[in-house]
């Protein structure tokens, strides 16, 4: 819609048939007012209704023609004023509490006139979007707030901690590790919602190229190479030889952030599979573990940002690698799916155009 809009040139209006109704209304009364005016005069000087009084005074012609144009006139001004200036003062009013952040308010299409009956209708689709967006902003800021909160926390507490001159070298170190850690945790969430916000308003253009999407997979396998070691986890990796041509950064990124979460919510020697298929028009990716899996209220909400569905591993994320996933997957025309049952372990399936 709001392209549509940009490309109307400046001069054009909004609603021509609106502004033609208009103009034809007017016309049509004024045309209305002359012709009535003159066949009252004509039929009374015919009859002789007013023909004493116009040799009397000649100007009673004149005030018969004002009075007939006044009566429509008045019922001009009363058809304008009730089907459109009425509905356009509700419309500012409207338009007024939303400026004021009240996006409770909603205009009844009532008018009879098409146009300002579908302006309503567009106006109550926009509250309801602002509504909406308001909410979700209010999520957003009081999830980031709380995502923050925890790690500054942490390290405040043991960079307290390393001020205790009593501290044996071995309880330094630890104490160091973990503010490391929760700089990275902090580091990771800031990049995540700076992608995730240039990704969602179209302000990020990664570049398109042709490259080895296989070898790209095993890339990012051995980036969490360290994490599956040292759970000894078993890795299946099954990879047809695939040129594709896409954004490379971005779907290096969606592929690790699957098997990172594999290798996370997997127990030690589980087991791990990467699997990729393709056809004429997709490309389908595997991520399956046989770790702790998910329930179905989980599922539905697994892809939304913030959403952690195991409370005990707040610790490990901040909810939003899956969130990414999502959005990343979609920006490359493509879509995501999971498979999972509590303690049978997962499946997520990505699927991309060729």
């Amino acid at each position: 819609m709001s392209r549509k809009l940009a490309e109307r040139s400046p001069g054009m209006p909004l609603y021509p048939k609106l502004r033609r109704r208009f103009q034809s209304v007017i016309f049509s009364f004024m045309l209305f007012s002359m012709l009535f005016g003159g066949v009252l005069l004509v039929l009374a000087n015919r009859f002789g209704v007013f023909r004493p009084l116009l040799r009397a005074n000649p100007l009673i012609a004149v005030l018969v023609m004002y009075g007939a144009s006044l009566g429509l006139a008045s019922l001009l001004a009363y058809y304008v004023g009730r089907q459109l200036v009425e509905p356009i003062e509700r419309l500012s009013r409207a338009s007024s509490r939303i400026a004021r952040g009240d996006f409770s308010v909603r205009l009844e299409p009532d008018t009879r006139i098409d146009e300002l009956d579908t302006t309503f209708r567009s106006f109550n689709a926009m509250a309801r979007e602002l509504s909406s967006v308001e909410t979700l902003r209010e999520d957003f800021v009081a999830s980031v707030s709380h995502e923050f909160k925890t790690p500054l926390s942490a390290i405040e507490g043991y960079a307290t901690l390393l001020q205790d001159k009593s501290l044996t070298e071995s309880e330094r170190e630890d104490c160091v590790r973990k503010i490391l850690a929760s700089v990275d945790r902090l580091s990771t969430l800031s990049g995540n919602i700076l992608l995730l916000s240039k990704l969602e308003n179209g302000s990020y253009q990664p570049e398109k190229k042709e490259y080895r999407l296989d070898e790209q997979l095993r890339e990012a396998v051995l980036m969490h190479e360290q994490g599956w070691t040292k759970k000894r986890q078993e890795l299946d990796v099954d990879l047809t030889e695939l040129r594709y041509y896409g954004c490379e950064s971005l779907l290096l990124q969606l592929w690790s952030n699957l098997i990172g979460n594999a290798v996370k919510y997997t127990p030690e020697n589980g087991h791990i599979a990467v699997r990729m298929t393709a056809d004429d028009a997709t490309v389908t990716v595997e991520v399956a573990d046989d770790g702790i899996g998910m329930d179905e209220e989980t599922q539905r909400h697994i892809f939304e940002k913030f959403y952690q569905g195991d409370p005990s591993r707040r610790s490990e994320g901040n909810g939003l690698g899956l969130a990414l996933c999502r959005t990343i997957a979609e920006r490359c025309g493509g879509s995501i799916a999971v498979r999972s049952r509590p303690r049978e372990g997962s499946c997520f399936t990505v699927r991309l155009p060729r």
